[in-house]
């Protein structure tokens, strides 16, 4: 067995780890989508299998990592610009109760059982699922629960330059209504990186007048 070899692997598995998280953001430290899990698990089971087989050659491994990097690049890019592509690959938030009743279609189709569901609402602090406004599933498998009393949980009704016609729906904002707010304010929906409802009021983060490049890292309030 050659030591230098695999210690050369690992080098630069660990060098193409870190230049992963660095370069298509801090997700993967703790993944909140598809596509951020499976890129760690794809990553970690190609330096894992490839780590101890002497019949792969440096040269190899480091064309491997190259390739999975550019398709994770890839792949990110394309759902950062298009909507149905992202829901595809990552999904989206889903709705599983609304004003206390129980969407069990949907709970299935998410695997989620009657047993799962009522402890996730317990670990909320909420035994009577007619005490809960709203639950909603994340891309993460977290379930976040709004209560009749609680109305502290708002969801974007535009994130990355995209609109999100279910959080509408539930803020009851028609897509019109928000084209004439973000008119008023010399804007559109392509040009925005956040818009939330906070008490009532849409508070608007828009990308800088830069190349798209710079969009994700240089949000700037008005």
């Amino acid at each position: 067995m050659d030591y230098w070899d695999i210690a050369l692997k690992f080098i630069v598995g660990l060098i193409t780890i870190v230049l992963q998280i660095n370069l298509s953001g801090k997700g993967n430290l703790a993944p909140s989508n598809a596509i951020d899990q499976v890129q760690n698990y794809i990553l970690g089971g190609i330096i894992g299998g490839t780590i101890y087989n002497s019949q792969i050659t440096n040269l190899q491994f480091i064309v491997i990592m190259l390739i999975w990097s550019v398709i994770v690049f890839t792949i990110k890019f394309l759902t950062s610009q298009n909507t149905t592509l992202n829901k595809l690959i990552n999904g989206s938030p889903q709705v599983l109760i609304s004003n206390g009743i129980i969407n069990v279609r949907r709970a299935l189709k998410n695997g989620i059982t009657a047993s799962e569901l009522t402890f996730k609402l317990r670990t909320h602090g909420v035994n009577d699922i007619k005490d809960v406004q709203n639950a909603t599933l994340e891309q993460n498998e977290q379930l976040i629960v709004n209560t009749y009393d609680d109305d502290s949980v708002s969801y974007p009704l535009i994130s990355d330059g995209q609109l999100n016609p279910n959080s509408l729906k539930r803020e009851g904002i028609t897509e019109e209504q928000l084209n004439e707010i973000l008119q008023a304010k010399h804007t559109n929906i392509s040009n925005v990186y956040l818009a939330q409802m906070n008490d009532h009021t849409l508070d608007i983060v828009k990308y800088p007048s830069l190349n798209r490049i710079f969009k994700i890292k240089y949000p700037t309030q008005i």
